[in-house]
Formats: structure tokens, C-alpha cells, sequence
């Protein structure tokens, strides 16, 4: 069948490592063609593109920026980004029919793109909801409920519960999700939204002794001491303010700290570091994925962090790369998320709440008193039998015959 497959995201090539390319990997593997559409923000100097790839073609469509921005820029880009989808693939695929649309949240402004496609071909529909906006903003404060902010909060909502119209299925990424969603919209049925988390191709990250010495000496790491990182966005959501907060209550425990990562808010822990030049923290802009990827491999343990106003229940795909990494996890969030209910309950991390640096400290002494090794072994055991892609990958084509008249 053909695919199309929508994100807002960069989207790499197929053959790259990450929860979209290695979905879209295990459909072309049972032998479906797709269409993959990503995004190049202004940013990066780059207009549309178009690649041909084994099993499909991949386009980045050129967009306004909606990272890394203001709020105001931020929204004029989502505004426009329907129109500009729109075009390109119309442009792109003008003889294809597609046979399944599957799209992520954010954001939630193809409706109109979804609506029309789903309309033409007839295409069953299915929504990986990665974020729940405009909520998640409004917890943390970055759209009002009242004045003229209200206003577009209305519409934001309106775009919202069209898309969950318009789609016949929703995978929500827990079950905390799937529970908030259908509290929060009863015009959705427990029929259309069930559980489908982010998931991965599994890799041997195996690394020896002599191996984890040598990266921690090539990124100029200490070899003596066990390393907690945080890799991934370091914006709103993540309340850099406590995270200072909590890595500067830490400078007499026995403890070492890498963070690594870009966002809004990273120049906030740049003048932390460089002001205070604290001896155990290293902070380092976003490093390339593979890097990445194989620097963590020499840490001891990874971190989660999430604002403790959520009233959503995120869950950062950032967990699968630390599991990847044979890491424990400790996951410093609201109450809402069910994250930190799955390391404890999985046996490989531990969960406190981000309103009080002192939950943090606690925890941060149970991890340096435990075996992070034992745990680490567990946590990808549990990425194997909960999160492979192959085990996974079927559930959207199973809406194909099924599509809803809800137009």
C-alpha cells in the first residue's frame, strides 16, 4: 500500500537511526511504499527537497521556524505551515493515492491537509500523538486562558479536536495518555485511541571497559566518578530554572553531571556554568546523533526532567535512547506523567517530583548507592520486550478498511 507519512520534524533518511525512520524502515520491509514528509525550518538556509529512497521518496518541506523561536514567530510559522504542506506535496506526489495517512503531533495544524487527502482517497487515517497542545503550553505558562490570548487558544483548540476527528485511530505514547485523552475529549471513543509507544529498532551498544574509558577521556569527562546525563531539548518544558537548582545543591555529593542539548532556554544554564564554573557539570550543545548516542554509553545513569505544572502526561522519547544505553533512569517530573511509575515498576529507575530540589537530592543518593549496572542490564531487557519496532509497526496498517466518514 502507499504511506504517507507527516512530521514537522527534520525526518532523516530512512536508513537513520531514530522512532520515525526506523518505523517507516519496518513498513518498507513488509513490503509497503512511503511517502515521507519532514520539515527545514528557515533556519537551516535549506528550501524543499526531495530524495528518492529505497522503499519511497523523502521531502523536507521549507517552513518558518518553530523551534528555537519566539512565541510569536513560532506561531505564524504553525498558521502557515498547513498551506505549505499542502502545496508541496501536491507539487511532489500528484499521481499518488494514498492508502494510509499517518501524521504526529505537534502540531496540530494539518487538519486541513489530513481533511483533504482523507476526503480524495478515501485514506484511513492514524494519529502518533506525541504532545497535547495547547495544554501543555498552558501549564507552563506560555498561552492565557483569557484576553486575546484566549482567543487563540479557542482556535488552537478547535484545530485540536479536528484533527482527533479526523482521525480513525490515535496512538497515544502510554496509558496515562490514552486515559487523560478520553477524560478530556468524551467525543472520542475507547475504540479509537490506544497505546502506541515510542519504539525503536534495537542496537548492540555493548562497549567495553577499555571502550568507556576512552570516551569519557575523548570528551574530557572524569573516569573516577559516576556520570548522570541529560541529553535532549533544554526549553520550557524542562524548567531550567530547578534544574540549576538541583545540579547546584548537588556540588558536594559524589556525583558528575553531563548535559547535552539546545533549546530556548540553554543560554540560562550557559551563564550558570560559565558564571559559577562549577567542577561537576559539563554542558555541550547538541551533538550529532551517533555521537551522541555512543558518548552516553560511557555514563552511568540518565535524566528526565519535566516542569512540575504539567497537568499532561508527557513521555520523552529520550527514555528509549538512555534504555538503548543500558541506563537506569531518574525521571524528575510532574505527577501526571506515568514515566516514572514505569522505570520503578520495571526495576531501573527511580521517580520524584520536580517541586523541590531536596526530592531530587534523595534521589540522586539512592542512585549513587545502587548497582547501575544490574539496573542498567534491566532497563534494556524492558526496551527489548516493550519497545521494539518490529513489534509495533503493524498496528497503524490495521486501520486501513476501516476509515471513518467523520469529514
Amino acid at each position: 500500500m502507499n504511506i504517507l507519512f507527516m512530521t514537522i520534524g527534520r525526518l532523516e533518511a530512512f536508513s537513520a537511526h531514530g522512532i520515525y525512520p526506523d518505523l517507516i524502515r519496518q513498513w518498507i520491509l513488509s513490503g509497503h511504499h512511503v511517502y515521507a514528509v519532514g520539515a527545514n525550518e528557515r533556519r537551516t538556509g535549506r528550501r524543499t527537497e526531495l530524495f528518492a529512497e529505497d522503499g519511497g521518496l523523502l521531502m523536507r518541506v521549507g517552513i518558518g521556524n518553530l523551534t528555537k523561536c519566539g512565541l510569536l514567530e513560532k506561531g505564524v510559522s504553525m498558521f502557515r505551515i498547513t498551506g505549505q504542506y499542502r502545496r508541496a506535496i501536491k507539487r511532489a506526489f500528484p499521481d499518488v493515492r494514498f492508502d494510509l495517512i499517518v501524521y504526529s503531533t505537534p502540531p496540530i495544524t494539518l487538519a486541513r491537509v489530513v481533511k483533504r487527502l482523507k476526503s480524495r482517497d478515501n485514506a484511513a487515517t492514524y494519529l502518533l500523538l506525541k504532545d497535547i497542545f495547547p495544554q501543555n503550553a498552558v501549564d507552563i505558562g506560555l498561552m492565557k486562558t483569557g484576553g486575546p490570548e484566549g482567543l487563540l487558544l479557542r482556535w488552537f483548540r478547535g484545530q485540536e479536536r479536528q484533527l482527533y476527528a479526523l482521525s480513525d485511530r490515535i496512538g497515544c505514547m502510554s496509558a496515562a495518555n490514552v486515559r487523560y485523552l478520553l477524560q478530556h475529549n468524551p467525543e472520542l471513543t475507547e475504540e479509537r485511541v490506544e497505546v502506541f509507544p515510542n519504539c525503536v529498532e534495537l542496537l548492540d551498544c555493548f562497549v567495553s571497559e577499555n571502550d568507556r574509558i576512552a570516551i569519557r577521556e575523548r570528551y574530557h569527562l572524569p573516569t573516577d566518578r559516576k556520570i548522570f546525563v541529560y541529553g535532549g531539548n533544554l526549553g520550557k518544558p524542562q524548567d531550567i530554572p530547578f534544574v540549576i537548582s538541583c545540579l547546584r545543591a548537588c556540588a558536594d555529593k559524589d556525583a558528575f553531571f553531563l548535559i547535552v542539548g539546545d533549546g530556548t532556554e540553554y543560554e540560562k544554564l550557559n551563564v550558570y556554568v560559565e558564571a559559577e564554573k562549577p567542577s561537576h557539570i559539563c554542558l555541550m550543545r547538541r551533538l550529532p546523533k551517533d555521537d551522541y548516542d555512543r558518548m552516553i554509553v560511557a555514563c552511568d545513569c540518565g535524566l528526565i526532567f519535566l516542569d512540575h505544572r504539567f497537568t499532561i502526561p508527557n513521555f520523552p522519547s529520550r527514555l528509549l535512547a538512555y534504555m538503548q544505553a543500558s541506563l537506569p533512569v531518574i525521571c524528575c517530573t510532574d505527577p501526571n506523567t506515568d514515566i516514572g511509575d514505569f522505570v520503578e515498576k520495571g526495576g531501573f529507575g527511580w521517580k520524584c517530583f520536580s517541586d523541590d530540589p531536596k526530592n531530587f537530592i534523595l534521589t540522586l543518593e539512592k542512585a549513587l548507592s545502587a548497582d547501575l549496572r544490574s539496573m542498567g542490564k534491566r532497563a534494556f531487557a524492558c526496551l527489548r520486550e516493550r519497545y521494539d519496532v518490529s513489534a509495533w509497526a503493524e498496528l497503524p496498517l490495521h486501520t486501513v478498511g476501516k476509515s471513518s466518514d467523520v469529514l
